[in-house]
Order: C-alpha cells, then structure tokens, then sequence
C-alpha cells in the first residue's frame, strides 16, 4: 500500500460506532493501524464489541445529550491520549409519514439525535482536533442531504442540514488544519434501510419485494451499496491522501437519482 496512505497510530472517535456503518468505520481504521474510541447507546452492541474488540475503548453515550458528549471525549481524549479523527454517525431514521401525520415529538426526537448530536461532538472534539496534524471531521448525512425525500421530512431536513453545519465548520476550522466533509451514503445494505422500505411499502401499500426493487432502480448501477463502501471514502479522506479535500459532500451511493 502506497505509504501515503498510512493511518497507522491515527486516534479515532466513532459515534454509533457498535453497528452498522459505525461500527463497519471503526472496524476499517482497525484493519490500518489506527487507535479505536466508540459510542453507542445500545448495552448489547458495546458488549459485543468489547469481547470482538477489547482492545478498542468504548463509551455509552446518547449523543443528543450535551453531558454525556462532554463525557465521551473526556473518555476518549484520556483513552486515546488525543484525538485526530472524529466521524459524526450517530443517527435514527426517524417516522415515516406525511408531514401532517408525524408526531411533533418524533420531529423533535430526530433533530435531537441527527443535528443535535453532530453539532455537540464537533463541539467537544475541536479542541482536541487543534492539538493534531491530521485533523479531519467526517459527519454522516445521507443522499437524503440532496434529494427530496417525500413522507422521511424529520429524516430529511437533518440530513441536510448536516451538510450545512459540515460546510460551514470546513471554512471556519480551516484555519486550525481540519478538514471537514460530509458522506453522503445511499442505499446500505442491512437492517436498517430493510425496515425504511418496510414501513415505506406499507405506507404506499406495495409488496416489500416491489418496494425493495424500487430503490434498488433508483441507483444507476442497479444495487444497493455497503457499510465497508463508505469506510474505504472515509479511511481515504482521513488519510495524507486526502490531505487538501475539506468542505465537499461525497455522495456513496451507485448514482441514486430520486427517493
């Protein structure tokens, strides 16, 4: 591998980073080298990591709560002995449903956690992220972030906005060394986007078949991406290759064109 690649040593906090993309992310840094701090809210999660990954340090945290941020990074700011990457991926799907058959609570529940809860870890990690010489943020967002997404509102309008908050956090941490993008995943494989286009096929009141066909086409290529996809943006963006990209929205996605 091209020595510019290295992310040996490279110190790493992943938000949500027990299942799923989090945890694909973390595993990735891993396999190169790199010191591994995750969160997650889920017991379960963070025990099977513990015993897949004892080696990695971990911390429960519901990142739509400020305290319990601030405690994660002193966590992993004293675990890791510092911090140069922080990947912002905590998130919930959040209702499905017109906008005036969604509950203000679960408005308000999805902000908290998609929009709330990036901004509260940028908050916490910047002041670790001067101290290093490879500094990047990586925030998770979502096609969702470009397109339109009819009845996924909540869902949508965070996605977007991350994208903002990543733009707007590039040009002024510039100045320090961090980089910051946003990723903009597709359609992922797993759990997750099966219960999506469940409860969207149920909402239409299609056949789960024809609805998972349906997104399938919405890709040019016809498929569906996965978890270790976007791990391999992020490992190079985090990388000295991806030294001078900061302020971009890099969709991973098989070219989706409509939701």
């Amino acid at each position: 591998m091209n020595n510019n690649f290295s992310i040996d040593g490279v110190r790493v906090v992943v938000t949500a980073g027990a299942s799923g993309i989090g945890y694909a992310v973390a595993s990735a840094f891993d396999r190169q080298g790199a010191k591994i701090h995750i969160c997650d809210v889920s017991d379960e999660a963070l025990d099977e990591c513990q015993s897949k990954h004892p080696h990695w340090g971990q911390t429960k945290c519901d990142v739509s709560d400020e305290t319990q941020v601030q405690k994660l990074f002193n966590e992993a700011n004293a675990f890791l002995g510092g911090v140069d990457v922080l990947v912002n991926n905590a998130g919930i799907a959040g209702p499905t449903g017109g906008v005036d058959q969604i509950d203000t609570e679960h408005w308000r529940k999805t902000i908290d956690i998609n929009l709330n809860g990036q901004f509260y870890c940028a908050k916490y990690a910047t002041p670790l992220l001067r101290k290093s010489d490879n500094a990047s943020i990586i925030c998770i967002s979502s096609i969702a972030g470009r397109l339109a997404y009819a009845n996924r509102t909540p869902y949508a309008a965070t996605k977007w906005a991350i994208r903002g908050l990543a733009e707007s956090l590039a040009q002024e941490l510039g100045v320090d060394g961090i980089r910051v993008n946003s990723i903009l995943p597709g359609i992922v494989e797993g759990p997750r986007i099966e219960a999506v286009i469940r409860a969207r096929a149920e909402n239409e009141n299609v056949s789960f078949e024809d609805m998972n066909q349906k997104y399938k086409d919405m890709a040019s290529l016809r498929r569906m991406v996965t978890a270790e996809d976007v791990a391999n943006q992020i490992l190079f963006l985090c990388s000295p290759l991806g030294k001078n990209i900061s302020g971009q929205s890099i969709s991973i996605d098989g070219h989706v064109r409509a939701l």
